[in-house]
């Protein structure tokens, strides 16, 4: 595995996911404590992973990095449909749920935010995730996103349809956190 390092946090690093990651990325995407909170409906092979790294990581669509603990890879995160012209892209994401709830996913959200506003020139940044992912929603809530709205049983996950609940944040209000950060630990 590559330790080629894109952007790097104080407990995680964020590099390129590479054609030794796939297996690693084959099983955990195949946990139902991942798939399902994704709304994943079917099992995903070799092949189909192969073709997810050809079609969409090694295009210039988005950009999709490996979440590296402290130890070992933990995780996937993304900005999908990146738009330059009109300044806006969709964040996705998924942490091995070995590690949920220590904060990796929160830091590596941010450091692609960070990221999408400071060096893509973003205006704005889209997520989607189910009403049953209470713990997605609280992360987004605690990079600064807000819930926008609701896309009423929009997915049928688990045997029955689910809401999506539609969140974004605005490069100013990203900034406007940042500074209201920065001046309390002044």
């Amino acid at each position: 595995m590559s330790n080629a390092t894109f952007l790097s946090g104080d407990r995680v690093d964020l590099r390129p996911i590479e054609e030794d990651d796939l297996e690693y990325l084959r099983g955990l995407i195949n946990d139902p404590r991942i798939w399902r909170p994704i709304g994943r409906s079917r099992p995903v092979n070799g092949r189909q992973e192969r073709a997810f790294f050809e079609d969409a990581v090694c295009s210039d669509d988005g950009v999709h990095l490996l979440v590296v603990g402290p130890e070992r890879p933990i995780g996937t995160i993304s900005l999908d449909e990146v738009d330059l012209a009109s300044g806006r892209a969709e964040i996705g994401y998924w942490i091995d749920p070995d590690y949920h709830g220590q904060g990796y996913g929160t830091e590596a959200a941010a450091l692609l935010v960070s990221y999408g506003f400071d060096h893509l020139r973003l205006h704005r940044i889209e997520a989607r995730v189910f009403g049953f992912n209470d713990a997605s929603q609280r992360l987004l809530e605690s990079v600064g996103f807000t819930r926008e709205g609701v896309h009423r049983d929009s997915a049928f996950i688990d045997g029955e349809y689910r809401d999506t609940y539609w969140y974004g944040l605005l490069e100013e209000e990203w900034r406007a956190d940042e500074t209201a950060g920065a001046e309390r630990t002044a």
